[in-house]
């Protein structure tokens, strides 16, 4: 293989610090200030939204905060998320061997770049991967809370959901691997609108009912294979938060929805639950 090419970060300075002191700082207070509306079991799998850290920091940290147990256990992430700026046909996986951080350098797990080769609906290619900002925002968030780590970074284009959960099923792994979805809630309503919107939206995953739209969340098509697998491998849903922009730093006309929640082989006792 030819020397390892680097996907530089793209959005440091504009999602998130691009100083590496000031980042660390940033992650640090949202991760201490972090309270799950439920304590988190162990997670297999986590949804988390992607926008810039003074919007929905605080909701990703509440799902970031559950994998403190974790710390030297997790070596592998497989990392899902919808395209922004470019059309894709099925997944698309990079060509770049790291992506990189102010934080640091994630490579990624050369076997799993070599085997996704084989599916048909797999295309290596840069330039979706270029200017996205879904998955690099989860990156830092996981570079202070795992130890080392491979990645698996796919962004999840035109393909249907059981495509996602039989990807899913190829990348599962066992407690090495987690499974992060990137995706935000609904766009641009007025607040009550978008808490009404997003709370049924949240029901539905919490019931593990696919069939979820993109009006719902952008991250549509990686939520609904990721509950098909959900079902097979008989995980929990669970809910950290959920927030809107008009919650966080943004005025309340227009508001973009965000949440956490955790999937996991433990059920809580229905007490736990209210």
């Amino acid at each position: 293989m030819a020397a390892a090419s680097i996907r530089p970060a793209a959005v440091a300075g504009l999602f998130y610090p691009r100083d590496e002191r000031v980042l660390r700082t940033q992650l640090a207070e949202l991760l201490a200030t972090a309270v799950p509306l439920e304590a988190a079991p162990i997670p297999k799998a986590l949804i988390v939204p992607h926008a810039g850290y003074i919007y929905s920091g605080a909701v990703a940290a509440s799902a970031y905060t559950s994998l403190a147990p974790l710390r030297e256990r997790i070596r592998r992430v497989v990392l899902l998320g919808p395209t922004h700026r470019m059309a894709v046909r099925g997944f698309a996986l990079p060509a770049a061997q790291v992506f990189a951080t102010p934080l640091g350098e994630a490579p990624l797990s050369q076997a799993d770049w070599l085997a996704l080769q084989a599916r048909a609906d797999v295309h290596v290619d840069d330039r979706p991967h270029a200017l996205e900002h879904c998955l690099e925002v989860q990156l830092p968030f996981l570079q202070v809370m795992l130890e080392r780590f491979e990645i698996v970074p796919l962004l999840v284009g035109d393909a249907p959901a059981a495509a996602v959960a039989e990807l899913l099923e190829a990348l599962w792994g066992g407690p090495e691997t987690l499974i992060v979805v990137s995706s935000d809630l609904s766009h641009y309503h007025p607040y009550r609108e978008a808490q009404w919107t997003d709370r049924a939206t949240v029901e539905a995953v919490l019931t593990l009912r696919d069939g979820i739209d993109h009006e719902q969340a952008c991250g549509a098509t990686p939520i609904n294979g990721l509950l098909l697998a959900a079902r097979r491998h008989h995980l929990h849903p669970q809910l950290l938060d959920l927030r809107n922009s008009g919650d966080t730093a943004g005025d309340r006309a227009r508001v973009v929805g965000y949440t956490s929640i955790a999937f996991s082989d433990t059920e809580f006792p229905d007490h736990a639950r209210h």
